[in-house]
């Protein structure tokens, strides 16, 4: 992979800034690379996001719970859902009790669409961390959460 450090100025004086530059550029950088693999099959990395939200409930959930357990938070979640909805991807349906709450399920169709979409070439660059320094990373990556 070819580094920030073309595009990171190397002289900066706080390692800090430059590791919050180098993860925002390996963050675009791997947004290209889903993005590639989505693109053949016509959903957004949101949409995909979504659909596997709705995969991992197994039972139909609100609207609300999907945005709160999103990736990247969207405004726009509902024309997300409407075109997942218009693909046949997932099913909508309105509480009876409150029409305001709408509740969605990912479709036999979106799981059949999951199943398909390979991220071989992600998971392969994933690969190249060993065991121990993908545990380093994931607890660096909490910790300038926290």
């Amino acid at each position: 992979m070819e580094g920030p450090e073309k595009n990171i100025n190397s002289k900066l004086v706080k390692e800090r800034i430059k590791a919050f530059l180098n993860i925002k550029y390996t963050a675009g950088w791997l947004d290209n690379h889903v993005n590639d693999i989505l693109q053949p099959f016509n959903i957004s990395e949101q949409q995909y996001n979504i659909l596997r939200i709705l995969r991992g409930a197994k039972e139909a959930i609100t609207v609300k719970t999907v945005k709160e357990r999103m990736i990247r938070k969207s405004p726009n979640v509902t024309r997300l859902m409407d075109k997942l909805c218009d693909k046949k991807w997932i099913d909508r349906t309105r509480c009876e009790d409150d029409r305001r709450v709408v509740f969605v399920k990912i479709s036999n169709s979106g799981l059949k669409l999951l199943e398909s979409i390979k991220f071989d070439e992600v998971d392969y660059q994933i690969e190249s961390l060993t065991e121990e320094e993908a545990i380093d990373l994931n607890r660096l990556l909490d910790k300038i959460r926290k």
